[in-house]
């Protein structure tokens, strides 16, 4: 009874109510149309609109002046979706992988150009990393990213690589196209990824794809931790265990080695 008893907030359920109208709108809805059926005054639509807008919740066909849903809105919508099948059949055996090495253990997605992390299982411990399920982080640079765009066809990798840029985290980040593409063909010979200190000094990752049944890469996992618990030394074996994770998850996705594309 507590919570029916807390006020919602009045511009957020004016902007759902926005969304939910052009969800079932086939041609999307003009200011006017939409300030009629919510009953509100143009200017407090207007003012809701621009905010979609500006987020790329929405986008605005500048003949008919109508309001569609934005690319934002269907990358939620993706990333939630893939997200979420991911999570489930990856589960047990990020937190097998996560309790054998003692590391954080990440999934991620590619979603518009970006590794956005869907799971993590994280050991009890004082340290912690600072990433979180839904973190956007560049590709290039991490090793769960590098798994992700090493199976990329050239024309998307270079389309990335034009919207993107190669953004130098320190003096460790790959900047050169030349070396990226050389230490992407390296990821597929090797089966995965390694960022030593390339993102954030003092820490280190190795990453490894996931395939779904139709051969395609469907997400990549990884461990992370301190270059003292990731070093030369362990790295080989860390790299096994964590192909072999991969390799778990792909087959409970329903990926056959064979149909790999």
């Amino acid at each position: 009874m507590a919570q029916l008893k807390t006020p919602s907030v009045p511009a957020l359920e004016r902007a759902l109510s926005i969304l939910e109208l052009l969800a079932r709108s086939s041609n999307g809805l003009s200011l006017p149309e939409l300030a009629r059926r919510l009953k509100l005054p143009k200017s407090s639509v207007h003012c809701l609109l621009l905010t979609l807008e500006r987020r790329k919740y929405l986008q605005r066909n500048d003949n008919t002046h109508r309001y569609l849903f934005g690319n934002r809105l269907f990358g939620l919508a993706n990333m939630a979706l893939s997200g979420t099948g991911l999570r489930e059949r990856a589960a047990p055996f990020l937190r097998a992988l996560m309790e054998r090495t003692g590391l954080t253990v990440h999934a991620a997605i590619l979603e518009r150009n970006e590794a956005v992390l869907v799971a993590k299982a994280e050991p009890a411990g004082i340290f912690r990393l600072a990433t979180w399920i839904g973190k956007r982080m560049d590709a290039h640079c991490t090793g769960v990213g590098k798994a992700l765009i090493a199976y990329l066809p050239d024309s998307e990798l270079s389309l990335l690589i034009a919207e993107r840029g190669l953004p130098r985290h320190n003096d460790n980040t790959i900047s050169s196209v030349r070396k990226l593409k050389e230490e992407l063909a390296r990821v597929r010979k090797l089966g995965y990824s390694t960022e030593d200190e390339e993102d954030e000094v003092g820490l280190r990752c190795i990453g490894a794809p996931v395939f779904d049944r139709a051969g395609s890469l469907a997400a990549a996992i990884s461990v992370a931790g301190t270059t003292s618990q990731i070093s030369v030394e362990n790295m080989g074996a860390l790299a096994r265990q964590l192909k072999q994770a991969a390799d778990a998850i792909s087959s409970a996705l329903g990926f056959q080695p064979k149909t790999v594309r």
